[in-house]
């Protein structure tokens, strides 16, 4: 499943919306006047990026043929706030954003959530990759094995697996070229668990 962008979401739901009142797609001109698009080159991108995505069908022969395919309009999406890369450095508190991106309701957490980029490739085993989206569920707590955003001595965020040993916390990474941090349990706070991944191609 790829994510769709904001305006992607609202195209498409106003293809359903039209299609169910008119019985026929929308032409390309009064998807353009709707979204205020003088260029239909435009609207003709966002309706082959929502068909690259499997989301519409197209007989490319007829005007109005735009085809809303049902399994995908079902799965809503919900608007997560972006707020910014998980990776060493600043805590995420102090990244401040305004982004926002449509993820499909089945992947977002159950609790107050939000979705970080991913940079580096400690945890390519659990098939997250440098570039990819993660959804977080906004918790404190986490159970052993879950990947979690762990915040490290108060400064530094990183994407990795909790165990809870004798006397420490381990942070492992699904990478077997990269050692696992150790850190003492005052010294760790779990800000977040994921609980979904994206991909854009």
């Amino acid at each position: 499943m790829q994510p769709l962008t904001k305006r992607q979401r609202e195209i498409l739901d106003y293809l359903n919306d039209f299609i169910q009142q008119h019985g026929y797609a929308p032409s390309l001109e009064e998807i353009g006047r709707r979204f205020h698009l003088s260029s239909l080159a435009t609207v003709h991108k966002h309706l082959t990026n929502l068909q690259d995505k499997g989301f519409i069908r197209r007989a490319w022969n007829r005007s109005r043929s735009v085809e809303v395919i049902p399994a995908r309009s079902a799965s809503r999406a919900v608007e997560l706030p972006l707020l910014g890369f998980v990776a060493a450095g600043t805590p995420i508190e102090a990244i401040a954003s305004e982004d926002t991106i449509a993820v499909p309701e089945a992947l977002a957490g159950k609790r107050d959530s939000y979705v970080l980029r991913v940079r580096g490739n400690s945890m390519i085993d659990e098939q997250i990759c440098d570039g990819d989206f993660v959804i977080i569920e906004d918790r404190r707590t986490a159970l052993d094995g879950e990947t979690v955003v762990a915040l490290m001595g108060g400064s530094d965020v990183t994407l990795k697996k909790l165990y809870r040993e004798k006397d420490r916390i381990r942070l492992q990474p699904a990478n077997p070229t990269m050692e696992p941090i150790y850190v003492a349990p005052d010294q760790v706070q779990v800000q977040g668990v994921v609980v979904g991944v994206m991909r854009k191609y």
